[in-house]
């Protein structure tokens, strides 16, 4: 009796060309990091016109810019470990349909607690969303290209964020700031329908929850556009992971240092371009110019973003991967310091902000591209969640700390002078990630 087919899910991707279906994997992936980075964007558009309406100062409002964030945080804490035990679809559609609706309902807000308390919910939302979708993807996408899918993936972000603030300065002079909230949320909203019925659940997910081979061949040979035989077998060969709960994997067979530096390079790359982007329309606007220029030049920190990861991404499928970001990082700290030394007032102020994010936001992506290669896949979801959970911590830092700074009397200068410093610090992390990765090697390979 002839034995069953064996096949290898992740060496049948990898060998195969990308199928339709893989590419409309890719798309509804960018259409939900494209929302999330709508949503995520929406306050540092709004805050100008909220603290004149409400009448809050700038240090007063720190809380309704960093509530997000915290809830960003504690969601892709959650989600990470969940989606391990669950699968990446339930999680990830169930963060759209979440910040989707605290998003509308931030609407309705009247204070200044209402929309922290609002704010928080759809953020819980969003951080669950962005761990998932790369997963996800990059458990469809081949070994040769990866970095560059994920990172045209990730491009969503950045122009959700900047697409964002040309909708913000079309909407708030027309409509008010809370047409902007409504918009954020609808979309999200309008697309979940389209989600349920065409994304898949990641199949060496699927086998490692030990689903139906019948189920696993009819959606991987979905996605792949190919027809498998009855009696085939799967099979998914991954490390051996000493430690069944799937947070102290992460620390585990010599992901220690390996899941650190991760953490260390995403909390301070996140810290930067959440400051910025939090806190440069409202720079902008002091400086003389009007809230829809400011929304105007702060997009473009994001449109730069988007071009800076796809560059990224495709050096990363030819170079040294760790070399690539760590490079982006510390250009973009140069840059960052070229802010400072002029004025708001400046002809190149637009051109700074575009090449700051083409650099920051370019290696950001990258990282998020890395990471879901740095993990086997019964902790990948939970290793990247954790990354962009624990990173968030400088989000919520730089959305914080950046009224503070300003209303301190900190001078231009000194507020971007400052922000370098962690900049060059995440580029030392992640080239010293390349370090830890051979100690994994050696740890899988001795046993």
């Amino acid at each position: 009796m002839k034995p069953a087919e064996a096949v290898d899910i992740k060496a049948f991707i990898d060998e195969r060309k990308v199928s339709a279906y893989q590419w409309l994997v890719l798309v509804l992936c960018f259409i939900i990091v494209t929302l999330d980075g709508i949503d995520t964007a929406i306050m540092g558009f709004v805050a100008p016109a909220i603290m004149q309406q409400w009448h809050v100062a700038r240090a007063d409002f720190g809380p309704v810019m960093s509530a997000a964030m915290v809830g960003l945080a504690i969601g892709a804490l959650v989600a990470g470990p969940v989606a391990d035990k669950i699968g990446r679809k339930k999680v990830l559609l169930g963060s759209v349909a979440c910040f989707g609706v605290f998003s509308v309902l931030c609407v309705v807000a009247h204070t200044p607690l209402e929309l922290v308390a609002l704010r928080f919910l759809t953020g819980l939302g969003l951080g669950a969303a962005m761990p998932n979708a790369t997963t996800l993807l990059s458990e469809y996408v081949p070994s040769r290209s990866r970095s560059l899918l994920v990172t045209i993936m990730f491009t969503g972000f950045n122009f959700g964020s900047g697409a964002g603030g040309f909708l913000a300065a079309w909407l708030i002079p027309h409509f008010g700031w809370r047409s902007v909230f409504l918009v954020g949320g609808l979309l999200p909203l309008v697309s979940l329908p389209f989600l349920v019925w065409l994304l898949p659940e990641s199949a060496r997910m699927m086998l490692i929850m030990r689903v139906s081979t019948q189920r696993i061949a009819r959606t991987l040979g979905r996605v792949c556009g190919t027809r498998f035989a009855d009696d085939v077998r799967f099979v998914s060969p991954e490390p051996v992971m000493v430690s069944k709960a799937p947070v102290r994997m992460l620390f585990a067979d010599g992901y220690a240092a390996n899941t650190v530096s991760l953490w260390v390079t995403y909390f301070m790359g996140l810290l930067i371009i959440y400051l910025l982007t939090g806190w440069l329309p409202t720079l902008i606007r002091d400086a003389g110019m009007p809230i829809e220029r400011a929304a105007a030049i702060t997009g473009m920190f994001q449109l730069g973003g988007t071009v800076g990861a796809v560059v990224v991404g495709f050096a990363m499928d030819r170079m040294d991967r760790n070399i690539v970001i760590g490079t982006a990082y510390m250009l973009g700290g140069v840059f960052i310091l070229a802010l400072g030394t002029g004025t708001m007032q400046s002809a190149l102020l637009p051109t700074l902000v575009t090449l700051a994010g083409f650099c920051m936001s370019g290696a950001q992506t990258g990282l998020n591209a890395l990471a879901p290669s740095c993990y086997p896949t019964r902790v990948r979801a939970t290793g990247v969640s954790w990354m962009l959970g624990m990173g968030r911590l400088g989000g919520i830092l730089g959305s914080a700390i950046g009224g503070v700074l300003l209303s301190s009397g900190f001078g231009l200068s000194t507020v971007f002078s400052l922000l370098a410093a962690p900049a060059v610090l995440a580029a030392l992390a992640i080239v010293a990630n390349r370090a830890s990765r051979r100690l994994i090697t050696t740890t899988l390979v001795e046993r």
